[in-house]
């Protein structure tokens, strides 16, 4: 899969949920999850629990202070214990990511607001790109920063597991 990313530090998320139901995008989900982030040599690989299921999800995506562009790859866990277990002693743990995410979605893009342990609140943006073109999934992904009045100087390049080793 592919998307197009970004992610931001957020001052307010009060005030992002007000521009959110003005645009109006949709509440769906809010999630408490536990991202451990495992050694590789390419990407990012991470298994993410949460309280009704855990997912092992691979992904690669360059650090960068802009809209950036994701492959990804997601898997079902049916025993999470089991593979955290492998994945800690062939690969080791890089870092534990502990948050507090509501999800919310305005056409194909997916609107995070994070509350991060240790780090603070974010705001992420990831539009999809499955059923329309790459130019299409761009405007969606500008017009929905610029309803959330996401300015430059508050872009994050990193990963929340790179943060957490600052």
């Amino acid at each position: 899969m592919q998307n197009l990313e970004l992610k931001a530090i957020s001052n307010c998320h009060q005030a992002c949920v007000v521009a959110l139901e003005k645009m109006p995008a949709n509440f769906k989900t809010s999630l408490y999850q536990i991202d451990t982030y495992f050694h590789c040599s390419t990407g990012r690989l991470k298994l993410r629990q949460m309280v009704d299921h855990t997912e092992l999800i691979g992904y690669n995506r360059p650090d960068s202070q802009t809209s950036r562009y994701s492959q990804y790859q997601i898997l079902s866990v049916s025993d999470p214990d089991s593979l955290k277990q492998i994945l800690t002693r062939t690969l080791g743990v890089k870092v534990v990511v502990e948050k507090q995410r509501s999800v919310w979605l305005f056409g194909a893009t997916r609107i995070h607001l994070d509350r991060v342990e240790n780090l603070g609140q974010f705001i992420e943006l990831e539009t999809v790109i499955q059923s329309q073109s790459i130019e299409e999934a761009e405007r969606e992904h500008q017009h929905v920063k610029r309803c959330l009045k996401i300015e430059d100087r508050d872009l994050v390049g990193q990963s929340y597991s790179d943060l957490r080793h600052i």
